[in-house]
């Protein structure tokens, strides 16, 4: 039974989905600002731009996220949750038992923008910071939550490779993980830049990873 919302601020009544739809909807609604993001840029991404991708009023979207900033923060949650899904099946596939070698290089290499999903993921991220450097609202999100948490996956990893042997035991396990991503960031604008290949910029990447981890 379709149930009508009733908006407070404006007075006006909106109709509303079944309760069991609005993960759909909220999940529909940050599909197209994915669209958007990927196609024309962060900047394009409007409360009604994404209404109209969405195929949504944008009373609809308001309901959902008042802010723009909130609607963003959101669609970064669910394009982080995809990324990380993807590097589980990245790892899975080095074998039952992944070394921390292999954890490290499915992160550095799922970082660069390879395909259509990556390349949003990274088009979105960059610009999200460029944008955040100047806009209180952006920087006040918790854009930096999932960033941290993987530098602390990575530091761990290379811990363990030193507790195994497998990377020398004077190098700053931080530092190299810092200098790693730092790396991986920007491959990735060169190759969206065009001023690399993917082929190329997985080299570089597996050239540094060989200097603080060797293969036997």
């Amino acid at each position: 039974m379709v149930r009508a919302y009733h908006q407070k601020a404006k007075g006006d009544r909106v109709e509303m989905p079944k309760l069991a739809d609005h993960d759909a909807r909220r999940a529909q609604i940050a599909d197209a600002v994915l669209r958007i993001a990927g196609s024309t840029g962060l900047h394009s991404v409007t409360m009604r731009s994404v209404a109209a991708e969405a195929g949504v009023s944008v009373r609809l979207v308001q309901y959902y996220f008042e802010t723009k900033e909130q609607l963003l923060q959101f669609t970064l949650t669910r394009l982080a949750q995809h990324m990380a899904e993807r590097l589980r099946v990245r790892v899975a596939a080095a074998g039952e038992a992944p070394t921390p070698r292999d954890v490290v290089n499915a992160v550095l290499t799922e970082a660069l923008p390879t395909d259509a999903e990556s390349r949003t993921f990274h088009l979105l991220y960059t610009a999200y910071a460029v944008l955040a450097v100047t806009d209180a609202k952006l920087a006040a999100q918790p854009f930096v939550d999932a960033p941290n948490a993987m530098e602390d996956l990575l530091v761990a990893q290379l811990r363990a490779a030193q507790q195994a042997g497998d990377m020398t035991a004077q190098l700053d396990a931080r530092v190299e993980t810092v200098g790693l991503l730092a790396m991986s960031a920007g491959l990735g604008t060169s190759v969206l830049l065009g001023q690399r290949t993917k082929r190329d910029a997985l080299a570089v990447l597996h050239y540094h990873l060989n200097r603080i981890m060797p293969t036997s």
